[in-house]
């Protein structure tokens, strides 16, 4: 691998050009080098507008190309086995958008081919690489608020147009695969656990067909009980909570954090209360530069693809259970 890692970029989605290839261009360790389309005119334009220096006109052609060390993938969700075992077959390191795929079946097929050619891959969950939540991590793992016994997550936004994918089934759209998959997350990454139980209930959109708002309950092997809620109506709600047996937190800005913005952990333990101010910093550019370390270091990326694999299983379970209702 080079030094600086050359990235291309599979396809010209709006959370590449909105977040992800801004926040790239500021890692100390790589490039954007080049953007693929189905269509040249489109990957000329969008180049030309992000001042990246190659386009392809096809995905195989950037996959094909020597002078690329890894692969960023913000496909439809639909579409990221497809290409993600497509780069995995090049030997392109490849950083997934969320949630991995469909469902737990093509993400296990997605890790598998990554596995069997010793190529690394990982699951863009930006908001882990945060150390706001590296902190809030160490505050519950130190008994910051004794034993855990309830979790809860928010993550909400009121879409602006019908006609986002996000509503498209054939897409894999969805409330609870698009937003609620971080509620899912951070109660795994914060529990260490995976839930043996979970139930939901939804509203599917018409036409749509998607979950449009979901709420679900996982119960963890421990014993805590985490529930959620998810939306594409509602306001934009990015939060979770933690309680325990004596101390409670609440982390506002849980998932988004803007790059100027320096996010508030809330700690309650007993009577006493403290906010703990976080640096500004861009979670974004964190995750990419901890993924191109893993390239030029030779480690795993931090997070193994297997845990978006854990991920979507639960995914499968509530929409399974919000569809039985």
């Amino acid at each position: 691998m080079t030094d600086p890692i050359r990235w291309g970029i599979l396809s010209t989605a709006n959370i590449g050009r909105k977040r992800v290839i801004p926040a790239m261009k500021l890692a100390r360790n790589g490039v954007v080098a080049a953007v693929a389309s189905r269509s040249l005119d489109k990957a000329e334009a969008f180049a030309a507008s992000n001042g990246i220096p190659k386009a392809y006109g096809s995905y195989e052609e950037l996959l094909a190309d020597p002078e690329i060390d890894a692969i960023y993938n913000p496909l439809p969700n639909s579409e990221h086995a497809t290409w993600s075992i497509a780069c995995a077959e090049a030997g392109k390191p490849t950083l997934c958008e969320k949630p991995l795929a469909s469902d737990a079946a093509d993400a296990q097929r997605m890790v598998d081919a990554f596995n069997e050619r010793g190529v690394p891959f990982a699951e863009a969950f930006m908001y882990r690489f945060h150390p706001q939540t590296t902190r809030v991590k160490e505050l519950v793992d130190s008994g910051a608020v004794g034993e855990v016994t309830t979790m809860q997550a928010s993550f909400s936004f009121p879409i602006t147009s019908e006609a986002n994918i996000r509503l498209n089934s054939s897409l894999a759209g969805g409330a609870l695969m698009d937003v609620g998959c971080y509620c899912v997350n951070v109660m795994r990454l914060m529990t260490g656990e995976e839930p043996v139980d979970v139930t939901a209930r939804a509203q599917f959109g018409e036409p749509s067909g998607v979950d449009e708002t979901l709420a679900g309950i996982l119960v963890f092997p421990s014993g805590v009980i985490g529930h959620f809620d998810c939306g594409l109506r509602s306001y934009r709600t990015p939060n979770y909570e933690i309680r325990g047996t004596e101390g409670r937190i609440l982390v506002e800005s849980g998932f988004v954090m803007e790059p100027n913005e320096q996010p508030v952990i809330r700690h309650w333990h007993g009577s006493d209360y403290q906010e703990i101010v976080m640096p500004a910093v861009n979670h974004y550019t964190l995750m990419a530069e901890d993924f191109a370390d893993a390239l030029l270091n030779d480690r795993p990326p931090r997070f193994p693809g297997q845990d978006g694999v854990e991920n979507m299983h639960v995914i499968d379970r509530l929409l399974a259970a919000a569809r039985a209702e």
